[in-house]
């Protein structure tokens, strides 16, 4: 089973992760902000994820460095549960809608880090939450899974309903790029290292 443990504990945020790549979708997840408690469970149930997650932090002075702390942490754990990711596919892609939203995430998880987000304009708010915020999430997840990562909102009006629609994609994509590829020996890489 290809499972891994994180902790991160700084002077601003305590997160602790728990995933299994190869789960069903289990999930428990508490990061003290509900919109990304929610983000989360649906990442792991379309992602068939098993997923433990405990987060908190300052948010009493900003959701930022709780949010950036959990995909760090996130990313990390997705990185150490490869390993080496012999036989996975490597690539993923999953167009999504929610209603009147459409988002497609695209991953390849490479070991060079790199995030292409082109989303609407981010100065809006779910109940208090900045949604700019989670392109640092994300920033953080890719850079620490070391994963290129590309999302792309061909379009959308109602703020929960698109990142509802990303979530859903980011999991499925990323199901995929994890998931062995029965027909390949090694990593799929003419480098032999990914």
């Amino acid at each position: 089973m290809r499972k891994a443990k994180i902790d991160r504990k700084t002077n601003e945020t305590d997160v602790s992760v728990e995933i299994n790549i190869d789960g069903s979708g289990e999930h428990d997840i508490s990061t003290s902000i509900p919109f990304v408690d929610h983000m989360l469970s649906l990442m792991a149930h379309h992602g068939l994820f098993d997923l433990k997650l405990k987060a908190t932090g300052d948010i009493e002075v900003d959701y930022h460095h709780l949010m950036e702390d959990i995909g760090i942490t996130i990313g990390s754990a997705v990185s150490k549960a490869l390993g080496d990711k012999e036989g996975i596919r490597r690539y993923g892609f999953a167009k999504i809608p929610m209603d009147e939203s459409l988002a497609e995430v695209v991953v390849d998880l490479s070991g060079r880090p790199y995030l292409i987000y082109n989303t609407p304009p981010s100065d809006g708010t779910l109940r208090d939450l900045p949604v700019a915020l989670f392109e640092d999430f994300f920033r953080a997840l890719s850079t620490h899974a070391m994963m290129n990562l590309h999302i792309a909102v061909v379009y959308g009006r109602d703020l929960h309903h698109i990142y509802e629609a990303i979530f859903k994609a980011f999991a499925r994509a990323l199901h995929e790029a994890t998931s062995i590829d029965k027909e390949r020996k090694g990593v799929p890489s003419t480098k032999g290292k990914l």
